[in-house]
């Protein structure tokens, strides 16, 4: 909603650089989404490194009784 707004704002101020932003959001998406699914993949690759390391420990500690 901020994002839209700032675009409003900024129609209203520069309605040239408005239009061509709103043009090229769509590209620079599409730029960036192989970087987002990178980010995506590393941090569960991350994810899977930290529980092979903390298994050890959860095993150790048990169930908690009550």
């Amino acid at each position: 909603m901020l994002t839209f707004l700032l675009w409003l704002l900024l129609l209203v101020l520069c309605w040239p650089l408005a239009l061509i932003a709103l043009l090229l959001y769509p590209l620079v998406w599409l730029v960036l989404l192989p970087f987002r699914l990178l980010g995506i993949a590393v941090d569960g690759a991350l994810e899977l490194v930290r529980s092979v390391i903390l298994l050890p420990a959860r095993i150790l500690r048990g169930r908690p009784r009550g």
